[in-house]
This record gives C-alpha cells, structure tokens and sequence, in this order.
C-alpha cells in the first residue's frame, strides 16, 4: 500500500515537472516574440528618424541656396 502510494507521487511530481516545463517554455517563447517585436519597431523608428534628419539637413541646404541666391544674409551662428 505504501509503495502504491509513492508510485503515485512519483507519477504527480514528474508530471508537474513536464507541466512546469512546458510553462517554462512557452513563457520563454512569448517573451522572444516581445523581444523580436520590440526590436523591429526600435529599428523602424531608427530608420525614420535617419531619413527626418537626412530631410531637414536637405531643407536645410535648400534654404540657404536660395538665401543666396537672393542674396539674403544669413543669420550667423
């Protein structure tokens, strides 16, 4: 009877083990997809601000050709 009874706890331990594992596992899987997706929108945002900065500098340089071609001065720094 008692030998029944530690098969019995055995069999529930280990299938909690298996339960806790799979738990483990599945976290860890939900966690790199949030990782994964973070990642990708940091690298989209990067990739936007790298061309805003690229356009304001090509603003930039359009507004002071055509100060000078009017022959407006410019501001100094």
């Amino acid at each position: 009877m008692a030998n029944d009874k530690s098969d019995i706890s055995g069999e529930v331990i280990s299938g909690d083990t298996t339960n806790l594992n799979e738990l483990t596992s599945l976290i860890q899987g939900v966690l790199q997809q949030t990782q994964d997706r973070f990642q990708h929108m940091s690298d989209q945002i990067i990739r936007r601000i790298d061309d805003m900065t690229k356009r304001i500098d090509d603003l930039e340089k359009n507004i002071t050709d055509l100060m000078s071609q009017n022959q407006i001065d410019q501001p100094q720094p």
